[in-house]
């Protein structure tokens, strides 16, 4: 089969509304949500049939910290060039349920008036494929929906991730739907194939991270040209863990990605404002902790995390942004993992600085 009659099916099967990502894949499950600072979420498989009869299977469950409702989380990617994954390829249907489901659409789409032409034999095509072993140099064909291997293994299909806002990427894992048996790798042109690296990247988009709110002093009010210090204790954070995992008959793979915080960076929220380090990234000591706390006696020195505001705020505040960066990285089954780019995250706080008033005697 040429490329051309392969996009045809794939055009085909969205004809025929078998947008198995939106109609059935795209919502993610989620158990065990906790925000903070949770690890080790434990999540509940899913399985069976819906009540339609359908096996409705493969769906992502999250845990950890996560954010709730299937949102995207808080951490913004330090690479600009990195992205979540946008579509995918997973576990859809048995043979018997698929056959079902397919061929009740196909059905439907032929007796549907005016589809002739490209659609209607892209159609016979697709129909071909499943039932009469029509296939082509990577993809064999199959006989009656490989009915008499139902139970080990299922049929694949793509999937769409909803936050991404791209439609053309979302959509791009448009592949007609193929089968993997129970315990095999998907064939290797399906690059986007469910896998730990997939559930990793998938982790990270959804990972929430604890408030940054450092500790300053003077707090809140400070004046001109005084050192102001920061700092974080480190029983303020620590290492934050998400997991996706997808878990169904014959097929079950999990990634879980760690944020570790390593610096602290401080924006002062003017220019007129010097920060130290002049770098204003403040790096986390060997304590754990980043910066250190003011005592007494230390009016005269120069913090080793703080700033310095060299103009009056006025009637308003400045807005101190405190982002701390995390480093990412992600372990998953089989002994996978590796490193994901760096996360940042912060908060902004109001801080009044005021003229030092002298007093003429």
């Amino acid at each position: 089969m040429n490329g051309s009659l392969r996009t045809a099916l794939s055009t085909s099967t969205a004809a025929l509304t078998l947008a198995f990502g939106v109609l059935v894949l795209a919502e993610p499950a989620y158990a065990a949500e906790q925000k903070g600072n949770a690890q080790g979420a434990s999540t509940e498989k899913t399985g069976g049939s819906d009540d339609t009869g359908i096996y409705a299977s493969a769906k992502i469950q999250y845990s950890g910290s996560v954010a709730k409702n299937g949102s995207t989380g808080n951490v913004t990617s330090s690479d600009v060039n990195w992205t979540p994954p946008p579509c995918w390829y997973a576990p859809y249907l048995g043979a018997k349920d698929f056959k079902k489901k397919m061929s009740e659409e196909i059905d439907s789409a032929q007796n549907t008036p005016g589809m002739g032409g490209t659609a209607g034999t892209a159609i016979g095509e697709l129909q071909r494929h499943y039932e009469d072993e029509y296939g082509w140099t990577d993809t064999p064909g199959y006989k009656d929906y490989n009915v008499e291997k139902d139970g080990e293994g299922m049929f694949w299909a793509g999937v769409e991730n909803p936050n991404e806002p791209d439609v053309l990427k979302r959509s791009s894992c448009n592949d007609i739907p193929f089968w993997v048996d129970n315990g095999e790798a998907p064939p290797p042109q399906y690059e986007e194939a469910i896998n730990p690296e997939i559930l990793a990247g998938l982790a990270y988009q959804h990972m929430e991270l604890p408030d940054t709110e450092v500790t300053l002093a003077p707090e809140a009010t400070t004046k001109v040209n005084l050192p102001t210090w920061a700092w974080l204790d480190k029983a303020v954070f620590d290492e934050v863990q998400a997991t996706a995992a997808v878990n169904v008959p014959g097929f079950n793979i999990q990634a879980t990605t760690t944020a570790k915080p390593v610096s602290l960076k401080l924006e002062p929220g003017t220019k007129d404002a010097d920060t130290y380090p002049a770098s204003g990234e403040c790096t986390i000591s060997a304590d754990g902790s980043i910066g250190e706390p003011y005592a007494k006696g230390k009016s005269d020195e120069t913090p080793p995390c703080g700033l310095r505001y060299l103009r009056s705020s006025g009637d308003g505040t400045y807005k101190l942004r405190a982002a701390i960066t995390w480093e990412i990285t992600w372990t998953g089954t089989g002994g996978a993992g590796g490193d994901l780019p760096n996360g940042t995250f912060g908060n902004d706080q109001d801080v009044v600085v005021q003229e030092i008033q002298s007093v003429n005697r």
